[in-house]
């Protein structure tokens, strides 16, 4: 099993929201974690499969060539698909075998070696492409029926032809369908190998940062030992933070994609909003960096949805901190008329280049001179589908080595 605890938590948030079977196996083959797809898939609960070996899931006369396969996969640690040109199987509680598609991942954990696999059922597809082999076969037999007509009658050449062409129209048209549907699968595929990976590089250096803190902290038993102490907390605070983040931003994009996001519309302060969003920002200030914000806002009533605001704001605020060194100051403006809010988060950073900047709202998209700093490239893409849902919009304007200011409006009342 994963021993550590927070890395279980994280795996089970991140195992659940995935439609796709999701497979953990340590070293030795043994299963560490599954998400419910995978047990609904191969029939059983997910506590069953947990301890078991891979070998449970496999059929029996592939085991020797797997081991071997396994053992080579894991000295190489690179990730890959699985099987490529041949038919996978996995075999389900009763027994039975049906066809399965599969993408490997390894990942370290506390000096660990892992891999993260990612299962389709393919039956449906598997059984498709015979259908579609049927159809083929039935058509060209129809194909030399015709042309042997053709030969014994000429007169009827314009008709034969006729019935022909659309025949093969209608074959070239499944076999387009077809093509589409496994480029798009494909395509699927690599998506969420790489966002799993994605994860997984993202999550790991702040749980490893923060497993370092606390084992820290028991070691400063002193009383005036308490300024390490803090120290340590305060990071163990920003690396929740942080991932705290990269869940919600995961979870936006999830229910975005799938069209199930939905927005709470209540009535909220504005005072209230900003004082949670700065609160929230200073835990993560490097040193010496300050946030300057009005001390007094107008304060009014707004109908929004608070949390969909809460992130974009603190999305904004959380880029211009990261990007920015220490000792600098990132000024938050809030600005009103009588129906929207206008915000600005400007900073002192390294600024975004103008060759990158069109794409900068992009999902997953990075700027080059952002590239060694943490990050998934998905909260601007977030924060700006989120904002035109409610009425809003952003922009900015950014100078390379200069800084950048991010602009934010949105109605005050959402009717």
């Amino acid at each position: 099993m994963i021993k550590s605890n927070t890395s279980d938590n994280v795996f089970d948030l991140l195992f659940q929201g995935i439609s796709e079977g999701v497979l953990v196996v340590n070293e030795n083959q043994i299963i560490a974690e599954v998400n419910n797809s995978v047990a609904d898939m191969f029939g059983y609960l997910p506590n069953e499969l947990k301890g078991l070996h891979l070998n449970t899931l496999i059929p029996t006369r592939v085991h020797a060539k797997h081991d071997h396969y396994f053992k080579e996969f894991i000295k190489r640690g690179e990730s890959r698909k699985m099987g490529i040109g041949m038919d996978l199987y996995g075999i389900k509680k009763d027994g039975s075998k049906f066809p399965v598609e599969a993408g490997l991942n390894p990942f370290k954990v506390d000096k660990t070696n892992y891999v993260m696999t990612i299962l389709s059922d393919i039956t449906v597809r598997k059984e498709a492409e015979k259908e579609i082999k049927a159809l083929n076969n039935q058509l060209e037999i129809k194909v030399e029926s015709r042309t042997e007509e053709l030969k014994k009658a000429i007169k009827q050449l314009k008709s034969s032809n006729e019935v022909l062409e659309l025949e093969v129209a209608k074959r070239k048209k499944a076999e387009a369908k077809m093509k589409n549907a496994l480029n798009k699968e494909r395509e699927l595929g690599e998506l969420k190998t790489k966002f799993l990976s994605l994860v997984s590089h993202e999550f790991k250096t702040p749980l490893s940062g923060i497993l370092t803190s606390a084992t820290l902290i028991g070691k400063y038993e002193q009383a005036e030992q308490q300024a390490r102490r803090d120290k340590h907390i305060k990071t163990i605070k920003n690396k929740v933070h942080y991932l705290t983040n990269i869940l919600n931003d995961f979870l936006s994009i999830e229910r975005l994609e799938s069209g199930k996001v939905t927005y709470k519309f209540e009535e909220f302060s504005l005072q209230t909003l900003i004082n949670e969003v700065i609160y929230n920002a200073n835990v993560t200030l490097k040193s010496g960096q300050q946030i300057e914000y009005p001390n007094s806002i107008e304060d009014c009533l707004l109908r929004q949805d608070k949390n969909v605001m809460e992130l974009v704001l603190s999305n904004l605020l959380s880029n211009a901190i990261k990007y920015s060194p220490e000792d600098s100051i990132i000024n938050f403006k809030i600005e009103q008329t009588t129906e929207k809010l206008h915000f600005e988060v400007k900073d002192q950073g390294m600024g975004i280049p103008q060759k990158d900047q069109k794409h900068i709202f992009e999902r997953y998209f990075r700027a080059e001179n952002a590239i060694n700093n943490q990050g998934t490239g998905i909260g601007l893409n977030i924060a700006k589908v989120h904002l035109e849902n409610l009425g809003g919009k952003i922009y900015f304007t950014s100078e390379e080595n200069q800084g950048t200011s991010f602009y934010v409006e949105i109605p005050k009342r959402h009717e």
